[in-house]
């Protein structure tokens, strides 16, 4: 029996054997060069996620995508000369999603397994979760993939031409695949419903406490600042989508208490059908009164993270609510950014107009550094503000001792 395609998962008792991978991509005319490099290094990241060493890159400028091979015919066989040539590279993963006809003429052409961009996060997601609920979500995220894609997947009848008869089952088979999905769908969306509704009673019995929330484009450093807020130990690591199910800790500055909630990051290119799939997970985000929006100020596209954030939160309804800014890693920003020559007033004075410009265009900021813990003092007193007047506004006649 052949070994199905696996990408980062976890065998029992069994040594995993290392995965290698080429990545490619196609830039369109909207596309910048350094844009398109960016892309290719989260991609790279990714990859690194769920598992896999990316051993070279492959780029192809195109007005629009070839309809069934994505890249056009002169990239796809470059790429399969250079597959020839390294025998131990296993996988082609592409940075757009591709359809069920494109993934199985790429596969035919190339003979090693062709992953997207989707399906790789999807990956991740899967050995990341931990809970019902999360893995639940995962599930309906593949079932909602997997549905569109069906017909171009299932082509092994399509190769028995001229026999009597072949067409019709084949046809049987797709529908009944896509009955079976469609089932599927609703049985998840069914238990999820169920879920939500006990995370909603979860969500009362915690009273009237003022609810915070760390968002966020993924690996900007969240869990090692809730960590260090809340002094709790949730998992931190230097991987993408490292947190997957939403964690609630109960914290008191003084004697005002609140809850902090450290929530799944967000990325550029995050599937739809993923984000509908996490609703009841992100109702923490919505229904929190205060959002702490963490960035990695470090990162070159820093900015581009922020808007991406932003539109998520858009999407789920929670793109209006208080948010202070917290621009993480500003020891890393400093080590990248400032020339060793630079003097001290320099560089004080280059800072300053950086928070001043970010100040106008985001709004109210801290810079903090969650690995030296500069800047965790202003951090508290900023959130102590804004947790007291949130309590104040719910309870305008109860006087409070803090």
């Amino acid at each position: 029996m052949a070994k199905e395609w696996t990408l980062g998962e976890k065998e029992a008792g069994l040594k995993k054997e290392q995965e290698y991978a080429v990545l490619v991509s196609v830039i369109t005319p909207d596309i910048s060069e350094p844009l398109a490099h960016e892309y290719m290094d989260e991609l790279e990241f990714l990859a690194l996620t769920a598992g896999a060493e990316t051993v070279k890159r492959f780029t192809q400028r195109l007005k629009h995508p070839e309809h069934r091979t994505f890249i056009g015919k002169g990239k796809v066989d470059e790429i399969a000369q250079y597959l020839e040539w390294h025998e131990n590279i296993n996988m082609v993963i592409f940075d757009d999603d591709l359809s069920g006809k494109q993934t199985n003429n790429l596969e035919e052409a190339l003979k090693v397994k062709i992953i997207d961009r989707s399906s790789l996060i999807l990956d991740i997601f899967a050995n990341r979760a931990q809970t019902a609920q999360a893995k639940s979500q995962v599930e309906l995220a593949q079932m909602k993939y997997l549905l569109p894609r069906l017909k171009g997947l299932w082509t092994h009848l399509e190769r028995q031409r001229g026999g009597i008869g072949m067409r019709g089952p084949g046809e049987t088979q797709i529908e009944t695949d896509r009955r079976i999905v469609q089932y599927r769908i609703k049985v998840l969306e069914e238990k999820l419903k169920d879920i939500d509704k006990q995370s909603q009673t979860q969500r009362k019995t915690r009273g009237e406490m003022v609810r915070m929330a760390l968002v966020g484009y993924t690996n900007v450093g969240k869990s090692t600042l809730m960590n260090l807020i809340s002094k709790s130990d949730v998992l931190a690591e230097n991987k993408l989508f490292a947190t997957l199910d939403t964690t609630v800790r109960k914290v008191v500055f003084g004697t005002m208490p609140f809850l902090l909630s450290d929530t799944v990051g967000f990325i550029r290119k995050l599937p739809h059908h993923l984000v509908e799939s996490f609703k009841s997970t992100l109702d923490e985000v919505r229904e929190c009164d205060v959002l702490l929006h963490v960035v990695d100020v470090a990162h070159p596209q820093f900015e581009d993270h922020v808007k991406t954030v932003q539109t998520t939160l858009q999407e789920i309804g929670a793109g209006d609510k208080p948010t202070l800014m917290v621009y993480n890693k500003v020891d890393l920003y400093r080590e990248r950014a400032f020339d060793d020559m630079l003097d001290e007033d320099t560089r004080k004075e280059l800072e300053r107009e950086l928070k001043e410009r970010l100040l106008i265009t985001y709004g109210e900021n801290v810079f903090v550094s969650a690995h030296t813990k500069e800047g965790i003092s202003e951090l508290r007193d900023r959130m102590t503000r804004l947790i007291k007047e949130t309590y104040v506004i719910r309870y305008p006649h109860q006087i409070k001792g803090w």
